[in-house]
Formats: C-alpha cells, structure tokens, sequence
C-alpha cells in the first residue's frame, strides 16, 4: 500500500499570536477525532476523542502529522490537523507547531505492524490522494462550541434514513486508504470512487476501514 500525501489545507485556521507560554501540554479535538493504535491512516482505532474535548500531548512526529495522544486513560495517536491548542484565545492547529507551545518531537518505528497493515491495505483496495480538510478558525470557545461540523455543513445537512444505514451494513466495498483522517466535514477526492445508496443525495464509500456517507454533490463526508 502507497499512501499518497499531498497538501492538506489545516483543519484549524493558522492564526499568529502574542508570545503566550501554554500551561498544559493538552490540544482540543475540533470535531469527533480517532485515535489509532500508531501514527498512520491504516492502524486500528483504539478510541475516539469527542469534539471540544482535550487531549494530553505526548509529542509529534517531525515530518508527520500525526501526535502521541492521551485521552480518558488511553493511549494512540490522532491527526494534528484537528487538533487546536489555544495562543491569545484563538484555536491554532497543532500541525503549525507554535513557538509558544512546547510539543516534544518523537520518532516512530514499528516495522512489523506497518508490513502487516500495508499487506491488508493492498488486498483490500487502492489508494488515492488525501482527505482534504476544510478551515475552521476563530475563538477557541467558538471551535469547542461548534466543533467542525458546524463551520463545514454551512447548510442542510442530509440524514441518513434506517433504509440506508441497512443497506450500506449489508453491502460492504472495498477500502480505500487515504492520507489524513476520516472525520465528519472532511472531502473526499474526485478520484474515489462512491457507491449509490437508495437515498437521493447521498453516496457512500470505506476509508482508511471506516464506512461513511459522503454529500452526492460536494464528495463532503
């Protein structure tokens, strides 16, 4: 399995501030985010922290974006695009590294796990590009309040009907192993494919082992 990493625009708006020293080395999730059993799209998820809650940061890769997490007593690593720690009152995504938070560099090796996972992700289906993430920025209390969802839907958003959700359950597609995280607002690239579901308006498709329903018209999860 290849993944392919191509530029992702930040979860979380890039704001400078004032030199303002963090006091905890915790990050705020910015929608519903996985943690996963080791720093890549095609590990386990091991638990999920909620939108608005923090996380204690263990440190990050250096040319990854991809941080060691805690959360509620369990130990992974989740995607530093949707992660946000607070410089002067604004949410600021940890990918940017801030000079005023402090974010030990780690390194990472698990030859092993990964030779096992890119067996799976290449009998399982192909991979093509990257989740695109969209922008969300303000006050931090506003990201904790709103969250992604709230930034991204900017509109209607299309419930699932009972009709669907059995029906996606009893028509499993191949996965698709993309670069970044499967979150709620994310787009998925035009190059994947999505399957119909009996549903006007909305598709659905496997990412990085994880079903989910994307808008017909935006390719938005």
């Amino acid at each position: 399995m290849r993944i392919v990493k191509l530029g992702m625009i930040s979860a979380i708006a890039l704001t400078s501030a004032a030199p303002v020293f963090a006091q905890s080395a915790e990050a705020m999730a910015a929608t519903d985010l996985n943690v996963r059993s080791d720093p890549g799209p095609q590990f386990e998820v091991v638990d999920v922290i909620p939108g608005g809650e923090t996380a204690a940061i263990q440190g990050c890769l250096e040319e990854r974006r991809w941080c060691k997490v805690t959360y509620d007593g369990n130990e992974g690593w989740s995607y530093s695009d949707y992660l946000a720690v607070n410089v002067d009152e604004q949410a600021v995504a940890l990918t940017t590294r801030p000079a005023v938070i402090e974010v030990e560099t780690l390194t990472y090796e698990n030859v092993e796990q990964t030779e096992n996972d890119t067996n799976t992700g290449v009998a399982a289906g192909a991979t093509a590009g990257a989740l695109a993430a969209a922008v969300v920025g303000g006050p931090i209390g506003a990201v904790a309040a709103a969250g992604l969802v709230g930034a991204v839907a900017g509109g209607a958003v299309i419930e699932p009907t009972t009709e669907t959700i059995t029906f996606v359950k009893a028509n499993p597609v191949e996965t698709v192993y993309l670069d970044g995280e499967v979150v709620v607002g994310a787009g998925v690239p035009q190059t994947v494919t999505t399957y119909e579901v009996p549903q006007e308006g909305l598709r659905y498709v496997n990412i990085n082992s994880q079903t989910v329903l994307v808008d017909a018209e935006t390719g938005v999860i």
